[in-house]
């Protein structure tokens, strides 16, 4: 056994700690996992836009603080795939928006219910207090980021209880 020296064993270094760890229990892509139809780009952007109106490449570059090639590409994708199609600006801009199509909400759904299921899986014999505790921690550190990269994401209007 070597000795890799003194461990930090203090709160934060076991926040950080568990929070690198909790990065590889999320794959990069879900595709490869039997019933998922997203991979994680797609599914963020899907999200992304289920949550408001249209967006173009632009506002949705500066949602995910992307180069805008590298959001473009991964659009372009999804355009293929017809998850997303472009559709005038409704408020009358000159640049075309991106919104999701029925087939994009369809594979979201069932990616979500996946994810929900895995989810539910790891906390079914969790006391309800301690995934409600989870939840509002979780939400309090991303409102955090999003503060201090001034960058926040929307949320549907029942998570903010």
């Amino acid at each position: 056994m070597s000795d890799s020296g003194p461990v930090d064993d203090t709160p934060f270094a076991r926040l950080v700690f568990e929070l690198n760890l909790i990065s590889r229990h999320f794959p990069t892509t879900t595709r490869r996992r039997p019933g998922f139809l997203l991979d994680r780009s797609a599914f963020l952007i899907l999200t992304r836009l289920d949550l408001g109106e249209p967006l173009s490449l632009r506002e949705l570059s500066e949602s995910f603080q992307l180069d805008i090639s590298t959001i473009n590409r991964q659009v372009g994708a999804m355009l293929k795939h017809e998850l997303v199609q472009r559709v005038p600006d409704p408020d009358g801009g000159v640049a075309r928006k991106i919104e999701t199509t029925a087939e994009g909400r369809a594979a979201l759904e069932a990616d979500r219910r996946h994810r929900s299921s895995d989810i539910g899986k790891v906390v079914a014999d969790w006391d309800a207090d301690d995934v409600t505790e989870l939840s509002r921690l979780m939400r309090k550190f991303n409102r955090s980021v999003e503060q201090l990269e001034q960058n926040p994401w929307p949320r549907p209007p029942h998570s903010d209880s």
